[in-house]
């Protein structure tokens, strides 16, 4: 495949994954769940290892796909993966319509299926060469396609907003076409085109739903027909969509007999994958709705936030990635069981930000959602995140809305600082007063982060080996500090017992027990350990602190491995 493809199909999914939040903040078909723009993500995930086997990146699209419009879009694109010139962008569009539709046990017009329908018919009536104003008459006429997704499915115009599904795939395809042509810079702002079609009208009632959401990979057994295979499956529950691959099935429906549908299709196979969400839990979560704050606070999702953190305190997370072998999600998006279980089974593990390209779109996004916008960046040390915001904004925020403050922090201390400033924005008034507290925060913030092994620092060129060598031969359990200049070493200790005498010793030389400060203890693959035996401890020595468990940041499990745990702190009063 020529590396313009390579680019563009990479370039589709990084745009998906800036406006990743609105698509979850429409998403009302079939059930009100907000995860739409999860679900693509995770996805369509394999599109980032595009190599030159397309056919290994279409079995990665059948494993990874979640809900129904990530299935939908993954089997589209085990079609459109073919896609490797202009000339043949046609058939590649109109086998993975096909593909997508014949996916559905129940399709309707109104959703991403709409779009692939445009998206066929115009490249088999015009021909798509390296033009602009030919790319540019596709998307205005995919626009136009998404736009009348409102009017095609009573809920989506009760709602008033456009599927959201199909909204995903338009942006994809933008980023897709333009980067094709390299021409990303001109990429319609979405709320522009659809600035009446993106906020659910406050008249929407999304009814309660129980039952559970699956998706299952399941290994075929040789003695039942294909069609008796069908069969069966399209009877277990709604929202069916089926992908054959080889002797795989891939399976997403929606049922409230999760533990029948398990029965039933061990029957049919041997089950390889299995994943299901609780659609009643996804809707109460999703009708949630936030009160505005005097200005909008982004983050680095390194900072120990997961997204269900963000979504309640209305903060915007862009990710960074991590890779395990052949896997690569955002690292909000990374099962910590999987990443943990990899680094102990010697599996390499590496950390990547986001292209400048998905950067720049994040903050487009969140400037045009929003009047003003405080971004809490992970320390200028350890990514090139603030420097990447700081040129954006040069050229991008002629009216100052868009204030960029490098923290200094990664892991907990980022974490708390964001935490922090999001609840005080919540109540504040004034702008200026959030961004200077968000200042004294990041002055008055500490953490001590206890490492279990160094070889995991090793690996990853942080320490030489031979030092890792010696220092886990010998026990020795390093303790360490990131500040403006890195993550330094401040201790070691040989146990467990150790780490937890060094961070009580170090927050009672901080903190009275009168005193109330705000306390989070991070785990990696250890949190029974860190929630019975350091929180309790904690909470006793201090009785009104406001103590908070969340897992570590995946950034910093990948580097620091399986055993870590943290804690970080700033006074009451900052």
């Amino acid at each position: 495949m020529a590396a313009d493809f390579k680019n563009a199909f990479v370039a589709g999914l990084e745009r998906v994954a800036a406006w990743s939040d609105v698509l979850d903040d429409i998403n009302v078909f079939p059930v009100a769940d907000g995860d739409t723009g999860r679900n693509l993500m995770v996805s369509l995930s394999p599109l980032r290892q595009l190599g030159n086997n397309p056919k290994r990146i279409i079995q990665a699209l059948l494993f990874s796909a979640r809900g129904n419009s990530g299935n939908i879009a993954a089997r589209f694109f085990s079609g459109f993966l073919k896609a490797d010139s202009f000339e043949n962008l046609p058939k590649a569009a109109s086998t993975g319509r096909e593909l997508a539709w014949k996916a559905v046990h129940d399709p309707v017009p109104g959703t991403m299926l709409t779009v692939f329908d445009a998206l066929a018919e115009f490249l088999l009536q015009q021909k798509i060469v390296d033009e602009n104003e030919a790319v540019c008459s596709l998307i205005d006429h995919l626009a136009d396609a998404t736009l009348g997704t409102i009017e095609l499915l009573p809920k989506l115009k009760q709602a008033g907003v456009v599927d959201a599904g199909a909204l995903g795939m338009f942006i994809y395809l933008e980023g897709f076409f333009k980067g094709l042509i390299d021409r990303k810079e001109d990429i319609y702002p979405i709320s522009d085109v659809f600035k009446d079609v993106l906020q659910i009208s406050t008249t929407f009632q999304q009814e309660n739903e129980k039952g559970y959401c699956i998706d299952t990979v399941v290994h075929l057994k040789g003695d039942v027909h294909e069609t008796e295979k069908l069969e069966r499956l399209t009877a277990l529950g709604e929202s069916v969509v089926i992908i054959p691959e080889r002797d795989y099935f891939k399976v997403h429906l929606h049922t409230d007999d999760i533990d029948g549908v398990k029965e039933r299709i061990a029957s049919i196979g041997d089950v390889i994958r299995w994943a299901d969400d609780d659609i009643g839990l996804q809707i109460e979560n999703f009708k949630r709705k936030l009160e505005s704050t005097a200005i909008h606070v982004m983050t680095d999702a390194a900072g120990s936030i997961t997204r269900e953190d963000a979504r309640r305190l209305g903060i915007t997370l862009m990710d960074s990635y991590i890779t395990a072998g052949d896997r690569s999600l955002p690292e909000t998006l990374f099962s910590p069981k999987e990443l943990y279980g990899a680094m102990r089974k010697g599996l390499k593990v590496s950390t990547s930000q986001a292209s400048d390209f998905e950067r720049h779109q994040y903050y487009q996004r969140i400037l045009d959602q929003y009047p003003r916008i405080l971004y809490l960046c992970v320390g200028s040390v350890y990514t090139g995140n603030y420097a990447v915001a700081r040129q954006w904004k040069q050229v991008n925020d002629p009216d100052n809305r868009f204030t960029v403050l490098d923290t200094t922090a990664a892991s907990g201390r980022l974490g708390t600082i964001v935490i922090a400033t999001a609840k005080y924005a919540g109540q504040a008034e004034d702008s200026e007063a959030v961004i200077d507290f968000a200042r004294r925060a990041i002055k008055n913030c500490e953490e001590y982060i206890f490492l279990d092994r160094l070889k995991y620092l090793a690996a990853g060129g942080r320490l030489s080996r031979k030092s890792a060598f010696f220092g886990d031969m010998l026990h020795l359990k390093p303790v360490v500090s990131p500040t403006a200049e890195g993550a330094i070493k401040v201790g070691g200790v040989r146990n467990r017992n150790g780490q937890l005498r060094f961070a009580l010793d170090r927050l009672e030389k901080k903190f009275s027990k009168k005193s109330a400060p705000f306390i989070m203890l991070e785990y990696s693959d250890n949190r029974a350990w860190v929630a019975e035996a350091v929180q309790p401890e904690i909470t006793r020595r201090f009785p009104e602190a406001e103590v908070i468990l969340q897992p570590l940041s995946l950034t910093s499990g990948a580097h620091m491995g399986p055993g870590t745990w943290a804690v970080a702190f700033m006074p009451e009063e900052v």
